[in-house]
């Protein structure tokens, strides 16, 4: 079965939104694991406009299950990995001034970056993820830099899935059969919802775990988090 990894950003730009801490960014991680999530995410970006530094180091002791940190590789994320060690690292290619990640990371163009940060996330025994767009030679490249994983940017397989979804997953699979034969793992995220992720799950059933965050959260205001989870997690099974 594929987990279900909760992004938690939105509720830090909920609290920043008026200062203080309600919502409590700890206390929604401890009880989304309560409630069956199987990860916490977070994006600590620098400009703070929604996880801060803070919280990272607040969460660090307090996530049980798979801490996952998303985020641009300059030295600030890597000091934080360095000092955090989360079970996973997930390098997204957007600099700091845009609002969300927009797009995978060139793996051919980027290789002799990529492979150089790569091996220093390993040396500290954290596992690698490269979020890339679905494409088989951006899969090659990332295998090329020695990725454990990579994560599949889904915005366009939501956008087309409401037009056709077998053509908007098709890409999708012929990425993750390179990824797979390539001795790759496969995480997907960005703009996955109940309508859309179990169609994707069912077409790619090697997808190891989704990062959901807005969607998620959204539908938490109408149905409630404990509920809102396993209304995802009833999507993977």
């Amino acid at each position: 079965m594929t987990r279900l990894s909760v992004n938690i950003n939105k509720v830090a730009t909920l609290r920043n939104a008026r200062g203080g801490n309600n919502p409590s960014v700890v206390q929604l991680a401890k009880d989304a694991e309560r409630f069956g999530a199987q990860g916490i995410t977070i994006h600590p970006r620098p400009d703070e406009r929604h996880i801060t530094t803070k919280d990272v180091y607040d969460l660090k002791d307090v996530v049980t299950t798979e801490f996952n940190i998303e985020g641009y590789p300059d030295e600030r994320f890597m000091k934080i990995l360095e000092d955090v060690r989360p079970d996973q690292a997930t390098l997204v290619p957007d600099p700091p001034h845009v609002l969300t990640s927009n797009a995978g990371w060139d793996t051919v163009a980027n290789e002799e970056k990529l492979a150089d940060i790569i091996s220093r996330i390993k040396a500290l025994g954290i596992r690698t993820s490269i979020f890339v767009n679905p494409e088989v030679a951006m899969i090659i490249g990332a295998s090329k830099v020695g990725t454990d994983r990579i994560e599949l940017y889904t915005e366009m397989y939501a956008t087309d899935y409401l037009k056709n979804p077998s053509e908007a997953v098709s890409s999708y699979k012929a990425a993750a059969e390179k990824a797979i034969e390539l001795g790759i793992g496969i995480n997907a995220g960005h703009d996955l919802d109940l309508k859309n992720l179990k169609y994707l799950t069912k077409e790619i059933p090697n997808i190891d775990e989704v990062s959901i965050g807005h969607a998620l959260i959204c539908d938490a205001l109408y149905f409630g988090l404990e509920n809102t989870i396993q209304l995802y997690l009833r999507e993977l099974q």
